[in-house]
């Protein structure tokens, strides 16, 4: 294949690309919208974290579930050949579902209040779970700053065709693992 033609193919798909995810997030804005809201965004382990968020639909939903979770993703970078390379791995996930399945009409708006916990490292028996041996591993290698453990609260409509969602980050010192 000519060497110009190569280079049609990947400008093609790039601009799919770009397309496709352009297209997701009107049709996510034209559905409604979450925004989430935190008095706070740093805990202790064991801590309750509450906030709220508003749920705004702009069009009929058919919704699964409407859950907040609180999530642990690992990221790890490592460097190579004179170049870097960035990993992300979930290894947390803690999840409280708000309502079941419902449709939502359009134009509906409600606000919803949550708590969900912080992992307890000082429980008795926490480093032995398996939950506490994949954030004790996780954690001792935070030092070499080449991973970190990035917390995230997420408010989410699990809906037919496109979820709507908000993010926030959080922090949870974690040091008593290290």
């Amino acid at each position: 294949m000519p060497k110009e033609t190569i280079l049609i193919l990947i400008a093609v798909a790039v601009g799919g690309g770009i397309v496709a995810a352009i297209a997701y997030y009107v049709a996510r804005f034209m559905r409604g919208s979450i925004k989430l809201s935190m008095s706070r965004t740093t805990f202790n382990p064991g801590d309750a974290i509450t906030g709220s968020f508003d749920l705004l639909t702009k069009k009929p939903i058919q919704g699964n579930q409407l859950v907040v979770s609180l999530i642990g993703v690992e990221i790890t970078k490592t460097r190579r050949d004179g170049g870097s390379r960035t990993r992300s791995q979930e290894i947390y996930r803690d999840e409280v579902v708000l309502e079941e399945a419902k449709e939502y009409q359009a134009g509906q708006t409600s606000k919803h209040e949550f708590e969900i916990a912080a992992p307890n490292t000082s429980e008795p028996g926490f480093m032995n779970s398996a939950l506490g041996k994949t954030l004790g591993a996780a954690l001792s290698f935070l030092g070499n700053r080449r991973k970190r453990l990035k917390w995230k609260i997420e408010a989410r409509l699990d809906a037919k065709g496109v979820d709507l969602k908000a993010t926030k980050s959080i922090r949870i010192n974690m040091k008593q693992l290290a």
